[in-house]
Formats: C-alpha cells, sequence, structure tokens
C-alpha cells in the first residue's frame, strides 16, 4: 500500500444497457474524474473505480426477445460501455473492474446472503406483494413507481405469494441514527428518514362483539375519544377468522378482488376518491367511551403499515374525514381549533370531549393516554416504522442463485460454503412463467438435490436475487477485486477504511443507497468491514434533459449521444460542456450551441499557446484568483462558475499577454476538466512531465489583493461621479480626494460639506448645505 494519504472515490456503477453510456452518465462519470484528478493531483493515492451492474430485467427481456444468452448481451453491452467511458477519457482503475455477473463476483454476494440466513435476518414468508404484469416478477415499494413498474412502466398488482425477505427493518434505528455521522446532502438525510417513516405512538386494542380484538397502532393516542369507526385492510388476517361473522361476505370477498389490483401507491394517495365495504355484523367497542362502532374494509388502509387496521378518527384526519362524509358516518371534534363541518382539523389545540384528558394540549394528552392504556392493559407505548423488509425474491432468470434447499426434514438449509457460487444453470427458456415460477423451476435436474444438513432428497431454491443484490457491497469489492479468500482482503479494506465521496443520483435514494447501508452495517456486525457507514460522503447530481426540456427518450427522438458529440466537437469539449451546463445539483437542458461554445473557449486556450509568450506575468492578480475559485469550485461541485472563471482568465491573458508560467497555470487547472487538450498544449510548450501529474498549484492570497478600487460618489445619496483610491485608503483621504474632484468642485461651489459617509473600499457619501 502507498505511504500517500488515501482517497476513495465512487461513482454509481452502470447498468450496461444495449444503448450504451448515455450524456446523463457523463456529467456525474465528468465530475466525479475531476474530483479523482485534482485529488491525485494533491498528492492522494486515489481509488477510482469501474465495474457492471450487469444482473436485471432489461438485459433478460432482450434475450428473450432476439433469442440469445443473458450473458453474450452482457458481454457486448459492457465492452460497448468499456470503450465509450476510454473515449471520454475517464482515469478509472481498469485493472480492478468487477461485474455482479461474474460467478467469481457473485460467489461473495450469496455469502453474504448465507450469513444473513444463518443469523435470521433472510427468511421465506407468504405475503401480498407488488406483481408487476409486464415482467411477471415481483417488485420491492421501492420499485412502484406512481403506481407502475419503474422497469417496463405496466401496471402492478397485489398477489400473495411465498417471498424470500431481508430484515431491514432490524436495522431501522441505525439507519436513522447514524446518517448524523456522515456528509450528505440535506434532501438524501431526508428522503430515507421519511423513506423509514419513525413514529412514536401506542398500539392498543379493541374488542370485537363476536369475541377477540383488533389491534391498531395510532401516533395520535390522544384521539381515542374522537375515534367513531374502524377500518381494516382487505388482507388483514382477521378477516378469515371473522369470515361466518359476515353477514356480506359475498361483497366483502368482491371488494378484496379489486384491492388485489391496485398497488399501495395508488392505494395510498391521499386525493384518491375513498371506497370500502362495512363489515355488517361485526362491532367493534371503542376501549374509552366503550360504545359500539362499525368495522369497514378499505382499501386506503395497507397491510404493510402498522398493524394494518386503524381507529378512524375524522374529524382529525383527511383520509377519515371524507371516508365519513361519504358513508355518512359521525364526527366527534376532539381537538380544538377547527371546523370539522368543512375539513378535518389536523393542528394543535387543546382536548375537548374527551373525559379525563379534557382540557390538556396535544402532547400531554398523548403521555396521559397511553398512561391510562398501559394501566389498564389495553395498549402500549410504540415506535413505529413505515419500512418494510425488503421483498428478495425474483421470479427470473438473470439473477444470483439463492444458495438455499428445502428439506422436508430440515426445512430450508444454506448450501455448503465451500460450494459456492451456485452456477446459474444453462435453460432453454428465459420465458417468466404466468404460475409467477422462475424458468429456473423447469430444470429438474438442477432442482433436485440432497440436503446438506441430513443427506434426505431436497429441492434447490428456484427464485433469483434482485439487481440491487450485487449493488448493495460492490464498493467493497473494487478495493481488493482478484481477492479469492474473501469478499474482501482485510489489509485492502483497513487501507481503503470506506468511500470518501459518493456521488449518485437521487433516483437510488430510498433504493440502491438505503439497501447498501444496511448490507454494510450487517457486514460491521459480523466483523467484515471496520466502519459503521459505507460512505463517507454523498453528493447528487440533477437530470440532463433534451433541448425540448423533456426527458431524453427514443419516442421523443431528443436522446444525444455522446458519441455524436465526440466525432464532431471531441471529448474535452463534451466533458467541458457537461460541467458547464448549469448547478450541477439541478436539472439543465441540453443546449447544442452551448456546446460550440465551449469548443470555441479550447480552441482560444491552444490559440494563446500560439501567440509570443511575455516574460513576466501582468495578471497575477487574475490568475490567482482563478486558481482559487476554480479549487474551491471544484470542492463544491460549481463545476459551471470554475469554467467561467477560467474564461475571465483567458480574456485577460489573450488582451494583455500570457508569459510561460500563466500558461502552466493555466493548463494545470485546466487538465482535469480536459485532460487531452492540457496534455497536448503542455507537450507543445515543452513544459517537463505530464500535465495530469503536476501538483494542483496554490494561491498567494498577497497576490489576490487589488491595489486600488473605483470608489462611487455620491452627494446626497445620489451618484455623482467615481475615483480611483488605493485599497483600504483612511476615510479622510477618501472624502478629500472626491472633494479635490472636477464634478464635485462644481457641485459643491457655495456649499459647505457637513458630514461624510464611508463604505470602506466601496463608495462615499457627501452632506452639503
Amino acid at each position: 500500500m502507498s505511504s500517500k494519504p488515501k482517497y476513495y472515490a465512487l461513482i454509481e456503477f452502470p447498468y450496461p444497457s444495449g444503448n450504451g453510456l448515455h450524456v446523463g452518465h457523463t456529467r456525474p462519470f465528468t465530475a466525479m474524474d475531476i474530483i479523482a484528478r485534482k485529488r491525485r493531483m494533491e498528492g492522494y493515492d486515489v481509488l477510482f473505480p469501474i465495474g457492471w451492474d450487469a444482473f436485471g430485467l432489461p438485459t433478460e427481456n432482450y434475450a428473450i426477445k432476439n433469442r440469445v444468452h443473458p450473458r453474450d448481451v452482457t458481454a457486448d453491452n459492457i465492452n460497448h460501455f468499456r470503450e465509450q467511458a476510454k473515449s471520454l477519457l475517464y482515469s478509472f482503475d481498469w485493472e480492478r473492474e468487477v461485474n455482479t455477473t461474474d460467478p467469481s463476483y457473485y460467489k461473495w454476494t450469496q455469502w453474504i446472503f448465507v450469513q444473513m440466513f444463518k443469523r435470521g435476518l433472510a427468511y421465506k414468508t407468504k405475503m401480498p406483494v407488488n406483481w408487476c404484469t409486464g415482467c411477471k416478477c415481483v417488485l420491492a415499494n421501492e420499485e412502484v413507481v406512481d403506481g407502475v413498474c419503474e422497469r417496463c412502466g405496466s401496471e402492478v398488482v397485489r398477489k400473495e405469494k411465498s417471498q424470500w425477505m431481508l430484515k431491514i427493518t432490524e436495522y431501522a434505528e441505525r439507519l436513522i441514527d447514524d446518517l448524523d455521522e456522515v456528509d450528505y446532502i440535506e434532501r438524501v438525510k431526508t428522503q430515507q428518514k421519511n423513506w423509514i417513516g419513525k413514529s412514536y405512538g401506542a398500539e392498543l386494542g379493541f374488542k370485537l362483539n363476536v369475541g377477540g380484538e383488533i389491534k391498531v397502532y395510532t401516533t395520535r393516542p390522544d384521539t381515542l375519544f374522537g375515534a367513531t369507526y374502524m377500518v381494516v385492510s382487505p388482507e388483514h388476517a382477521v378477516l378469515e377468522g371473522l369470515a361466518p361473522h359476515i353477514e356480506n361476505l359475498d361483497e366483502v370477498q368482491a371488494y378484496q378482488s379489486e384491492a388485489a389490483k391496485k398497488s399501495d401507491f395508488e392505494r395510498g394517495e391521499l386525493n384518491k376518491v375513498k371506497t370500502g365495504v362495512e363489515l355488517k355484523g361485526i362491532k367493534a367497542v371503542n376501549p374509552v367511551t366503550n360504545t359500539e362502532i362499525p368495522v369497514f374494509i378499505a382499501d386506503y388502509v395497507l397491510s404493510t403499515y402498522g398493524t394494518g387496521a386503524i381507529m378512524a378518527v375524522p374529524a382529525h384526519d383527511e383520509r377519515d374525514w371524507e371516508f365519513a362524509r361519504k358513508f355518512g358516518l359521525p364526527m366527534t371534534e376532539v381537538i380544538s381549533g377547527g371546523k370539522i363541518s368543512e375539513a378535518a382539523y389536523t393542528g394543535d389545540g387543546i382536548a375537548v370531549n374527551s373525559g379525563f384528558i379534557n382540557g390538556m394540549r396535544v402532547t400531554e394528552a398523548k403521555t396521559k393516554m397511553i398512561a391510562w392504556l398501559t394501566e389498564n392493559g389495553i395498549g402500549e407505548e410504540k415506535v413505529n416504522y413505515k419500512l418494510r423488509d425488503w421483498v428478495f425474491s425474483r421470479q427470473r432468470y438473470w439473477g444470483e442463485p439463492i444458495p438455499i434447499v428445502y428439506c422436508e426434514h430440515c426445512g430450508y438449509v444454506p448450501i455448503d460454503e465451500s460450494d459456492l457460487p451456485l452456477l446459474l444453470p444453462e435453460v432453454e427458456s428465459y420465458e417468466p412463467t404466468d404460475s409467477g415460477e422462475s424458468p429456473l423451476a423447469s430444470i429438474t435436474d438442477w432442482v433436485n438435490t440432497t440436503c446438506p444438513k441430513c443427506g434426505a432428497a431436497a429441492k434447490r431454491e428456484t427464485d433469483t436475487m434482485p439487481q440491487w443484490a450485487g449493488s448493495s457491497w460492490y464498493y467493497l469489492r473494487y478495493m481488493s477485486p482478484d481477492c479469492d479468500t474473501a469478499l474482501v482482503d482485510p489489509d485492502a479494506i483497513r487501507y481503503w477504511n470506506q468511500v470518501d465521496w459518493y456521488n449518485g443520483g437521487m433516483e437510488h435514494t430510498t433504493l440502491h443507497l438505503l439497501y447498501s447501508r444496511f448490507w454494510h452495517k450487517f457486514l460491521y456486525d459480523i466483523g467484515i468491514v471496520p466502519t459503521k457507514e459505507p460512505y463517507a460522503k454523498r453528493t447528487s447530481q440533477g437530470m440532463i434533459l433534451g433541448e425540448d426540456g423533456q426527458k431524453m427518450s427514443k419516442s421523443r427522438g431528443n436522446v444525444v449521444n455522446p458519441d455524436d458529440v465526440i466525432a464532431e466537437y471531441g471529448a474535452d469539449t463534451l466533458r467541458l460542456y457537461i460541467m458547464f451546463i448549469g448547478d450541477f445539483e439541478q436539472t439543465a437542458n441540453w443546449n447544442s450551441n452551448a456546446v460550440k461554445g465551449c469548443r470555441r473557449f479550447l480552441d482560444r486556450v491552444v490559440g494563446l499557446t500560439n501567440k509570443p509568450l511575455i516574460s513576466n506575468s501582468v495578471c497575477e492578480r487574475t490568475l490567482h484568483k482563478t486558481i482559487k475559485k476554480v479549487g474551491d469550485d471544484i470542492e463544491q461541485l460549481k463545476f459551471n462558475t470554475a469554467i467561467a472563471q477560467m474564461m475571465t482568465l483567458l480574456n485577460e491573458l489573450s488582451d494583455k499577454g500570457a508569459s510561460l508560467e500563466d500558461l502552466r497555470i493555466l493548463l494545470t487547472i485546466l487538465s482535469p476538466f480536459a485532460p487531452q487538450t492540457a496534455q497536448e498544449l503542455w507537450s507543445k510548450l515543452g513544459l517537463p512531465g505530464a500535465a495530469a501529474e503536476q501538483q494542483w498549484v496554490e494561491f498567494d492570497p498577497a497576490k489576490m489583493v487589488e491595489s486600488e478600487k473605483t470608489i462611487a460618489v455620491q452627494v446626497g445619496g445620489k451618484l455623482k461621479t467615481t475615483i480611483t483610491m488605493p485599497t483600504d485608503s483612511d476615510d479622510e483621504e477618501v472624502v478629500a480626494a472626491a472633494m479635490r474632484n472636477e464634478k464635485i468642485l462644481k457641485i459643491a461651489d457655495g456649499l459647505t460639506l457637513v458630514k461624510s459617509i464611508v463604505v470602506k473600499n466601496k463608495l462615499v457619501n457627501l452632506i452639503m448645505k
């Protein structure tokens, strides 16, 4: 390992689609390449790797359509991506390249799963899942966007299936708390906290008139006196037991069937029309009022949040209010401050119509009610999380096989670690099945095996892992990609420690970023990694839209191919433009004319090196101001203003002349942005070594100070003229110089100066009478 300080810069490794790299990739890739290049120039031993997140549905769907093996499609796509990345001059550590579909890689993905299984964090259970009608496989909640599959855009419906799950909920608290220890942009932290959804409240039981009870979780136990009905989710387990007592069972079952066609997203939308069915013959008892209230099923209550049932307080919850209005249900105001005949009141206030908590404010009333529920054995205080366990099964071929067998005697048993990797078998058809089984299920000679524990006949698991599996730990494999005895070499992890700066898309905040933090914490718990968090710093870029201001897509005809831009203008122009396009963290529109402007800038730099050199710099102040601004702006991802400042310097050097030292400095700071141009001009000028290997330039604060300042001169608050003064002149000198000015002498004729106000280095205001 190097004696230099280490620095680990990371991009999100790309999924190698058939379309190749697009300009959306070039924005984050170029940004991190600039940072990596600057760190090397600052004397760091830099790890800046690249790899391929290559399992996944798009490749499998393409393979099915074109009757080729996904492995061959993946290899071709990776080769294309690699050529494109090299043409963009990215300084990746190519010798550390990883591929999630390589058995030597996914051996360790499977190994991590086995460790989770052994420690109770991987389990199989029957549950309602998101079923993509197009991909014909299960999706995690995070993969359902606006009610459709984020991959193919097909409708997502609910189905009951036996699924492998990862117990990410065990880490919910740590996933929130440890955000305080990392340097993530605030919107990333906020999104993760909101997704995990920690809340404080109470869990309590409502007894039923037919026996038994329904448990609910509420964040507002202070409103219990206002609970006038209950709602259970259409999938709630209690419904099966209540079926003999439900007088309108056919109507209830029909509603359950309709609800199964909707995704959690659709069901949870606030502005959706509320639907539901009363469970006739079933009543619940409000434990504080001791009155019977009706029970409904409705799809706005989700089985995946809380207990899957709610106490409805229509006076103080918007969705309950809308439901109550539709079904003519009573409302009881229990928090003062609103007008419940017009809308639910959800603000703070004083408890009313609430017995022993009357007169208390919300916070005090919550505490008092929880104490009462606990004392009476009805409920207890509880912390709840919106986060659900991670659905880890996919019923597709192109993914990591799950290294588990099922034995009638032993149950689910992991295969022996010495038998990893469990390879994907060859299959004749990759088509997903309508039955919901993976294509692997049809390969009986692969499925049928023996139990690793007792030796009896057993069957292999035929579901595969989701695409997110391989990307949950790839940053560790880069540290020692050829290690065959561990997922990461112990010496390598001690040296590289953790990622110093990780940049990626906001769309991955509640998917990949959350999942990889979870896996890392597990690996920390079992002693594989030395840090609690994988990434010390996380930033995100904005999206690049087409020239028409819309998201780039083939159907709109607004896709920009980076290969075309490179062919016409060169790689340095594309790199420079994609950084100059606007605020890095904000969305930006592609502009072909601005690309030409960046080419002209580079041409002018070339032109400057063709001019005769002057012996000494006459632009020192602008030169050192540029060194400082470019350095600072790179660290703050303000690449556009860094380039603008280099343009300002170029203008001044072009007007006043440039020394060899001026050009050396300009090419050094330009090198991370436009490495090819910088190096060609470096060699042309006969400068020693390589531009990219120079030490990053230090600015001299003393040379940035202006020797003179232009001072505005006001009379009675109105601007009359300006004067030039030495920087930081005394107030008396400024006033005296202003009074000597020809324009001011004419204005002051016959008047007396009674007061003067000086703003240092900016203006003087003369008050005369």
